[in-house]
């Protein structure tokens, strides 16, 4: 029994005194405490997806992201075919052409809505649009004049999300008033466009990004090639002569929208001013503004696109390849400037940093200092560090980040300095604790204000914690790292 005994002592005081092990232990320790850190960001992710639910709804019920594509002038014409047994058939297809110059002057009026605790941005658009239509020779279209129904001749314009229209829509035709219709008789009369992606929480946080110029990934925007919802007029022309004369239309359009507003540059001239009282635009799509002006208080942007700027022609017919907008549509996004979820996201990313300086502090205390940490204590100075981010998710969602963060880190530092004054009972190396501490969330606020230049600054910082640690354990004895206290 004394035997026994004695060997398990032996044991003890091994696992005692063994850095190593002790080391293995610390590191064992990380890897566990990673997981409730993956389970942070989980939680990151569906506070993000409830915010994206609440944006959503309120977009539903005001207006979503809108393409405005159009005008297009439709002559219909009768198409002879005939199938395998001979047997000749009629049918109607459409002829679209686009207009030779297209101006649009937009104001936009943004209101911030709130969905409990959540908020998005929507906004009040009035357009006026100009412009005007100068076919070429049917002869140059490969449709025959006598084939044209000139009597069913009409202007359709596309809009994403119709019950966004505000107003009773009337085209000026050649000085002319004409009512529109709901509705296409076919699809293809218009180019096929995709609304603006809504810039989702989900997606800035996953993808850690703000901003974007196009639309890259098909996850987040709708099906490739949405049809926007059309409006028709009709324009009864006499024959093919009136359509080769130059024809000037106008309308005007006040739209309930969110997110963004994207317009396609169907005209061989295309222009586009756009201005509004938001100081936070981005400007999407394929073209950005030639001119713009942002202060803090308003935006105004002026566009200009030529034909050849675009890689579809100026008309198309209906049997042929529909055209998509997709690649040369441009506009702005109104951007909401706090992504609280992508900036907790990113801080969460450096939860190993803080976990591992101040694992290394106990350890450096245990190991020089002969006073035995046990591995409970470590667990529960890391979950506190893991709940910091936690708690700066909760404290964001109610106040501004840079507020948040700070309030967080407070708490966190006081709570592992409190424990380690208890611990170590020693104001020096609960100073330490303290001051790494602070560094350590002070450096980390800094990395997360960077952009372009966060993984150099943070790499520095990196450098220069190892060559600390490294200088500080310069003259240790790791087979004997302190003499063993004195017998009494």
């Amino acid at each position: 029994m004394q035997a026994s005994l004695t060997a398990y002592d032996r044991l003890n005081a091994w696992m005692s005194a063994s850095v190593t092990l002790k080391l293995l232990s610390i590191g064992l320790l990380l890897v566990l405490l990673l997981i409730p850190s993956s389970m942070v960001e989980g939680l990151i992710t569906e506070r993000a997806q409830n915010r994206d639910a609440a944006t959503a709804e309120i977009s539903s019920q005001w207006g979503g992201a809108q393409l405005v594509l159009g005008p297009v002038l439709v002559l219909p014409y009768t198409a002879r075919l005939t199938d395998e047994k001979g047997n000749v058939s009629e049918v109607v297809r459409y002829l679209s052409l686009l207009p030779d110059t297209l101006a649009t002057t937009g104001t936009l009026a943004p209101e911030r809505r709130h969905r409990g605790i959540y908020e998005a941005v929507v906004y009040r658009a009035a357009l006026r649009v100009r412009g005007s239509f100068q076919a070429p020779p049917l002869a140059d279209l490969g449709v025959p004049a006598a084939a044209v129904r000139w009597s069913e001749a009409f202007v359709a314009v596309g809009i994403s999300d119709m019950k966004g229209i505000r107003n009773v829509l009337a085209l000026r035709w050649d000085g002319r008033a004409r009512g529109f219709e709901p509705g296409v008789p076919s699809a293809d009369v218009l180019p096929f466009g995709s609304a603006p992606t809504a810039t989702t929480q989900v997606a800035t946080v996953v993808n850690e990004r703000e901003r974007y110029s196009k639309y890259q990934d098909g996850a987040e925007r709708d099906s490739p090639g949405a049809a926007a919802s059309g409006l028709n007029v009709l324009v009864p022309l006499p024959d093919e002569t009136a359509l080769t004369r130059r024809h000037t239309f106008a309308f005007d359009l006040d739209l309930n929208g969110s997110t963004g507003l994207l317009l396609a540059p169907l005209g061989r001239q295309t222009t586009l001013h756009l201005s509004a009282p938001w100081a936070d635009p981005s400007f999407i799509g394929a073209f950005l503004p030639a001119r713009r002006t942002v202060t803090p208080a308003q935006f105004a942007a002026d566009w200009r696109v030529l034909h050849l700027n675009r890689n579809y022609p100026q008309h198309w017919r209906s049997d042929g390849d529909r055209p998509s907008v997709d690649a040369s549509t441009f506009g702005v996004r109104l951007l909401v400037p706090v992504n609280e979820y992508q900036k907790t996201m990113r801080a969460a990313k450096y939860a190993l940093l803080p976990l591992t300086l101040t694992f290394l502090i106990f350890f450096f205390v245990e190991v020089l200092n002969r006073r035995r940490i046990h591995p409970f204590q470590y667990i529960l100075v890391g979950l506190a560090l893991v709940i910091f981010y936690v708690l700066l998710l909760a404290l964001s969602e109610q106040m501004p980040f840079d507020a948040a963060y700070g309030l967080a880190a407070l708490v966190t530092v006081g709570l592992v300095t409190a424990y380690a004054a208890a611990s170590f009972r020693q104001r020096r190396l609960t100073g330490a604790t303290a001051g790494v501490l602070a560094l350590v969330y002070g450096f980390l606020f800094v990395v997360l204000q960077l952009q372009d230049y966060a993984l150099l600054v943070g790499s520095l910082g990196l450098v220069v914690v190892l060559g600390a640690v490294m200088f500080l354990s310069r003259n240790v004895d790791w087979y004997n790292p302190a003499p063993a206290p004195a017998q009494s």
